[in-house]
């Protein structure tokens, strides 16, 4: 009977749960662009002010970049690559620094990612002081930013869109009074060669890139303008289009660049533009909106939270509101908005489906959306961790699909960096260093102490093993198994024996942006073999050795592996009781820097765990308390996701109420250093950085479903502030999807559905008993050993757990 009961309840909750509204919702125009509303489609983005006498629409198209096709190794690395490790296994690693600053960098630093510019929609005849019911909001569910106000008996209305099918933009306006609409378009923007011309028809933006560090610009845009009316008239100058006593209008938002690859801007930026916005057009505002939302939907629905039962007392509150009173009232225990932390988690998997999809660039440091023509580091992929924390979310939320840009982003650095790995380093493979950009550069950036450090692709290769450990695709294996042996082969010809401990080592190398003397003391951070490297490389070796296994190919290969695997530095625990960061007992207690690099064995990666490696897992958190809870919002988002890999809920809710601290403006930074949410629920580095948005959802995740140890921890991270709650959709390792419901801090059941009809092993907490059942309430039969349940399934079966009474 329990299992019919929960069933109702379940999927009733699913609806209840996307029945809340899921909007960021203000009472104001956007003073600031961290104020204004995101959209996207993965090629073009939005970011929509609302504004009453001139609203703008600041745009982005993911192929504009500034600068062209390039390389920055540089060769002179390879001639004193023996001399760098010498100096570092004698201790004279400032000298070793200086020698790579010398010898490693190229003076090309990666190229910035671009803004379009904008759209002004200026109304100069409106009168905001006369302005009532003023309201802009966006709906996650919908995928919509609607603006809305009355001003002289009449309401007016204004939807975009940035249209998922087609590609383009849409703004829709309209007026409750017959031909109320007088407007005039406009662009505007700060790049090079900006020019602006009509034919009639359409209003047509043009722009070129942005030459940078002695790259010739090679990227031009073209963003095309056609507005349809229903009453009305509109006039084309060759800057600006007046609509006048229109009752609707729909304007089509279409751009384009030359960009094709990495290596080839040969397209025509003007045909693709125009084939876009000639698609579009065909389309009405109403078929496009719900084809957009159709699609929208397809992913955003798969997923439903909703964080104890009360209802939504503060959805028509502006939300920046909601985040200073959620700051204010707050503490270790209590949860004063719920609905607030499933607003910020399903905004993270919203901005996923905007930025990220399929044959389209992967999500950039900020994003789909950035308003600078040299943003800040760039708006570029930093791959030390930013870039992969900007997918955490991916597999877990049920977006496996919008992880595809990644995967693509991979495979062309798997090409790009093998003269990295041959110039630089005389080795096999392929390798990237820190940072990369849509011409996919893989040389070392930024100077020694940032930049020295060969493993960013390596790194990013294990999100291809993950994406095979949720999906059990074995054709996405066998096409991402030449990435895998690469990076794997780089590291079989680039690690080199430690004179002291005779273990196989990186070096030269880093901890990422850290040294053993910290970040702003002077003293070199370029060591060999710290234990973030060993860790990766532990991982890429391993997941190149199980897909070869698992693909059938290799044998001999695999033996070298497992080789090299044994000839690892192990973990090592120092003096204080942390898992050490070096090989040598470095760490300093009173050390609070934002990277937890050596944590990277707990999280992201599994080699780290409470049932394998307690010794190692508890000093994790010791070097958590002594780093602190207080960091840059980003790494706010990885702490979190690291104490739930610590089954502490209370404390991961510590760092859940940290980021819930709001910061005024983009422009601000000292002032409040507390602030870690801009108006528009932008992660805050500060400036704005969206991988905090996708660790804070990551995070939330965490808490409540973990698979990294070959099983299932149900609710393994659960906060006594979240005493009652569901979730529907999570996906798990091993192919599963899953539901749970929870009451007083404790399962009800949980709804477990086999999506490759593998066996399923969940870890039973200790002093309680679980056993399963079918869709029809009948016993399945499971066998429980050492606390692991498992039991068999069939592919689309869904099975129930309910905790033993």
């Amino acid at each position: 009977m329990r299992t019919y009961t929960f069933l109702f309840m379940l999927f009733a909750g699913v609806l209840c749960a996307q029945a809340d509204d899921l909007s960021l919702r203000y009472s104001r125009p956007a003073a600031d662009w961290t104020d204004a509303l995101p959209v996207g489609n993965g090629r073009m983005g939005a970011m929509v002010y609302g504004g009453i006498r001139c609203d703008e629409l600041q745009l982005n198209e993911a192929t504009f970049w500034a600068g062209g096709p390039h390389r920055n190794d540089n060769p002179a690395a390879l001639q004193s690559l023996a001399e760098v490790r010498r100096l570092i296994f004698e201790g004279r690693n400032m000298e070793a620094q200086n020698l790579i600053n010398r010898t490693f960098l190229s003076g090309r630093n990666g190229m910035p990612y671009e803004t379009l510019g904008s759209l002004l929609i200026e109304r100069p005849d409106a009168h905001p002081d006369a302005v009532t019911d003023y309201t802009r909001r966006l709906d996650l569910q919908q995928a919509v930013a609607t603006t809305e106000w009355t001003e002289g008996g009449v309401r007016y209305r204004t939807e975009v869109i940035a249209s998922l099918p087609t590609g383009v933009i849409v703004v829709h306006l309209t007026a409750s009074r017959p031909r109320s609409l007088t407007f005039r378009l406009r662009f505007r923007s700060p790049m090079p060669a900006f020019t602006t011309h009509t034919d009639g028809r359409r209003l047509t933006a043009r722009a070129s890139g942005k030459e940078h560090e002695g790259v010739p610009a090679a990227l031009h845009m073209e963003t095309q303008l056609e507005a349809r009316l229903r009453d009305g008239a509109q006039t084309l100058t060759d800057s600006t289009v007046t609509v006048t006593a229109a009752t609707e209008a729909t304007l089509y938002i279409a751009a384009a660049t030359n960009f094709v690859n990495y290596h080839d801007t040969s397209a025509s930026e003007h045909e693709r533009a125009t084939s876009l916005l000639d698609s579009a057009r065909r389309q009405s505002w109403n078929r496009l909106q719900q084809a957009h939302t159709r699609a929208h939907r397809r992913y955003f629905d798969r997923v439903s939270l909703k964080l104890n039962d009360n209802d939504n007392e503060n959805e028509d509150m502006d939300t920046d509101e909601r985040v200073r009173r959620f700051a204010a009232q707050a503490d270790s225990l209590t949860c004063p908005d719920p609905a607030l932390l499933t607003l910020l988690f399903q905004y993270g998997r919203y901005l996923i489906i905007a930025s990220s999809q399929p044959g389209g660039q992967a999500a950039t440091l900020q994003g789909l959306w950035n308003r600078d023509v040299v943003p800040v580091w760039d708006s570029k992929y930093t791959i030390n961790i930013n870039t992969q924390m900007n997918y955490w979310p991916a597999e877990v939320t049920n977006l496996s699909e919008l992880a595809e840009p990644l995967f693509h982003l991979v495979d062309d650095l798997s090409h790009t960096g093998r003269e990295t790995a041959r110039t630089m380093y005389g080795a096999s493979g392929w390798c990237a260093h820190h940072n990369t950009d849509i011409w996919r550069t893989t040389g070392m950036v930024d100077g020694a102490f940032w930049g020295a450090w060969p493993n960013g692709g390596a790194w990013l290769t294990t999100h291809l093993w993950e994406h095979y450990l949720y999906t059990g695709d074995r054709d996405f294996l066998a096409r991402a198994y030449p990435a895998l042996r690469g990076a794997a082969d780089f590291y079989r010809t680039f690690l080199v024996p430690h004179p002291r401990y005779g273990w196989m080592v990186t070096c030269p190398t880093v901890s990422p942006e850290h040294g053993p003397g910290g970040e702003t003391s002077g003293s070199a951070s370029v060591v060999a073999g710290p234990t973030m490297d060993n860790e990766i490389v532990r991982d890429v070796l391993t997941q190149t050795l199980l897909a070869a296994r698992t693909l059938g190919v290799d044998t001999l290969y695999r033996d070298s592996l497992r080789q090299l695997l044994g000839q690892l530095p192990p973990l090592q625990i120092g003096r204080h009781g942390q898992l050490q960061e070096w090989l040598e007992d470095l760490d300093r207690p009173e050390d609070h820097h934002r990277h937890v690099s050596h944590l990277y064995g707990l999280y992201p990666s599994g080699q780290i765990s409470a049932r394998l490696t307690p010794r190692e897992w508890n000093a994790c958190r010791v070097t958590l308390n002594q780093r602190g809870d207080e960091a840059t919002g980003w790494s706010i988002g990885w702490k979190l996701n690291l104490w739930a890999r610590l089954h502490d809920g209370n404390h991961a809710y510590t760092l859940v109420r940290s980021l819930l601290h709001l910061l005024p403006s983009d422009r601000v930074r000292k002032e409040y250093p507390a602030g870690r949410l801009y108006p528009n629920l932008f992660d805050a580095h500060p400036p704005f950085q969206i991988d905090g948005n996708f660790g804070f959802t990551a995070g939330v995740a965490e808490m409540l479903l973990q698979s990294h140890e070959g099983a299932l921890r149900l609710l393994p991270a659960l906060t006594a502030a979240w005493a009652e709650g569901r979730v529907q959709g999570l996906r798990a390792r091993g192919g599963f999807e899953v539901g749970i419901e929870w009451r007083e801090g404790r399962l009800v059941q949980a709804a477990i559905k086999s999506l490759q009809g593998r066996d399923c092993r969940l870890i039973i907490p200790v002093g309680e008993s679980m056993h399963v059942s079918d869709a029809k309430g009948r016993p399945v039969p499971a066998d429980t050993t050492s606390g692991i349940l498992r039991f068999s399934t069939r592919k689309g079966s869904t099975y129930y757990i309910n905790r033993g009474f």
